[in-house]
């Protein structure tokens, strides 16, 4: 039996409360999020949209290879969502949404959702960026700049309804420590930032409101609205 993929996946209608928290330790937000998780199960939560960086850190998914990991043995922290090995860092926006969904069957409508708003945010500075086939995350696709490249990755855990973790979009971060690791089990495709594609600086807080007004105005997304925002 299907589910109705219309409107919000959300399974709440009061506002979205949205947290703007700057550079933030991985394990301090991972920590949030875990509290955050457990009021929403609980009822006496909201749903919440965690906007944030972190300092310099891997993060290995379930699904993470031992030769996924870094080569020079810088430490990795081990995580509780889906997908594999990534890196996070200053220049790089993180998005974590902690929401209860309408139909627990609709997790891969509620990637989608992220993904198309990831893809919107993007076509606003003229980046065509796409979904790939097999591939997780948002994509700019073979062109004569190079191979595919990942722009955002995704991954995320859902436990009794509730989302954790979520989307992180390269803006002008260091692309280096991907040369450690296999990001993401991809070793056939690259890696990107919107200030490479574009040949000028953009950073996370370019992204912050425009990313927020998609989330909170597209009804195929998450429909939060301004109340509760901390902007």
């Amino acid at each position: 039996m299907g589910y109705d993929r219309t409107g919000s996946c959300r399974a709440a209608t009061a506002p979205l409360h949205v947290e703007q928290l700057g550079l933030v330790e991985y394990r301090t937000a991972w920590d949030a999020q875990r509290a955050h998780a457990a009021a929403r199960r609980d009822g006496t939560g909201p749903d919440v949209l965690m906007l944030l960086e972190h300092p310099p850190v891997y993060t290995a998914g379930k699904r993470t290879r031992p030769a996924d990991r870094p080569t020079d043995g810088t430490p990795v922290v081990d995580v509780d969502r889906g997908g594999r090995i990534t890196w996070h860092g200053p220049g790089q926006l993180v998005g974590y949404p902690i929401i209860k969904l309408k139909n627990k069957a609709g997790i891969r409508d509620y990637v989608e959702r992220l993904e198309a708003v990831i893809i919107a945010v993007l076509a606003d500075y003229g980046i065509a960026a796409v979904r790939i086939k097999g591939r997780a995350g948002v994509w700019i696709k073979q062109d004569e700049k190079g191979p595919d490249r990942k722009i955002a990755a995704i991954g995320i855990r859902v436990h009794e309804g509730v989302t954790m973790h979520g989307f992180a979009i390269n803006c002008n971060n260091d692309l280096a420590p991907y040369g450690q690791i296999i990001a993401c089990g991809i070793s056939d495709a690259g890696v990107t930032t919107i200030t490479q594609e574009l040949g000028r600086d953009v950073t996370p807080a370019d992204l912050v409101s425009r990313i927020t007004e998609e989330l909170r105005n597209n009804e195929q997304a998450l429909v939060a609205t301004p109340e509760g925002a901390l902007l």
